[in-house]
């Protein structure tokens, strides 16, 4: 498979790993803020999707049909009764786990609110002053340089003959200890219903901007149920936070980040 490459990339070359092929730069691309909205822009153009990926992140390739497969809704309903039955004899007992001394008691958590599976969260529609996907995305990126965000140097620039990011995920056979497919399919829906787009993957981690964010209560309380189903470790359990401010911190939150272990 090749395609073609837009103009002004820095060196790099293509790579070929089963019926995928992709183009990756050779080091971290230092003009990457200049360069990172016009390959945004032209995404749907060249049918590239951007990417900043370690090297090592990139697995054997997932097909597409795998994630077209996963009946969401009917998984995640699943997933959440289990959840939920694991869970619930910890949210029902307010009694402090026991800590180190000197290390303050890990503060109880009660859970969602919901017995059973509440359903999706509802798509936050646009509005004339949102900004785009691709400008969040690329304020993601000059945030992570400006922070110096760890890992981001052992990055590399790789374009995914793709859609959209989740397929792109999917295409580079992302390498972290998660279920894929399930993690696809539900980046597919927040790109519909929140204006997500994977930013970056650093080793296990997954970034991900966010044009639309939630902005009700009710609404966090749903997104948060489908983050914590991602599988991802961090949400909740690492460090601990109680269900409802980790809630709470997604309402107009433009960024999502998850790892696994």
């Amino acid at each position: 498979m090749s395609f073609a490459l837009p103009d002004g990339l820095p060196h790099g070359r293509l790579l070929s790993s089963g019926p995928a092929c992709v183009w990756v730069s050779d080091e971290f691309p230092h003009d990457i803020e200049r360069l990172w909205p016009r390959l945004s822009r032209e995404q749907k153009a060249c049918g590239l999707v951007p990417l900043l990926c370690r090297p090592d992140a990139m697995g054997k390739p997932l097909g597409l049909d795998h994630v077209d497969a996963v009946r969401l809704e009917e998984v995640l309903a699943t997933d959440f009764a289990e959840y939920r039955r694991r869970r619930l004899p910890f949210w029902t007992d307010p009694t402090p786990a026991p800590a180190p001394e000197g290390i303050e008691p890990w503060p109880h958590d009660p859970g969602p609110p919901f017995e059973q599976w509440p359903g999706l969260a509802p798509q936050t529609p646009p509005a004339p002053v949102d900004r785009k996907p691709e400008e969040v995305a690329a304020s993601l990126l000059a945030w992570f340089i400006e922070t110096g965000q760890c890992g981001l140097e052992e990055c590399r620039l790789v374009l995914v003959p793709a859609r959209r990011g989740s397929d792109a995920l999917a295409s580079i056979g992302w390498s972290a200890k998660t279920l894929l497919p399930l993690l696809c399919a539900l980046l597919r829906s927040w790109e519909d219903r929140f204006g997500a787009q994977v930013v970056a993957v650093f080793g296990s981690e997954l970034h991900v901007s966010v044009a639309r964010p939630p902005l009700e209560p009710e609404h966090v309380n749903l997104l948060a149920v489908e983050h914590i189903l991602s599988t991802a470790n961090n949400i909740v359990d690492d460090p601990p936070t109680p269900f409802p401010e980790y809630a709470m911190n997604l309402m107009g939150r433009t960024s999502w980040s998850f790892w696994w272990d």
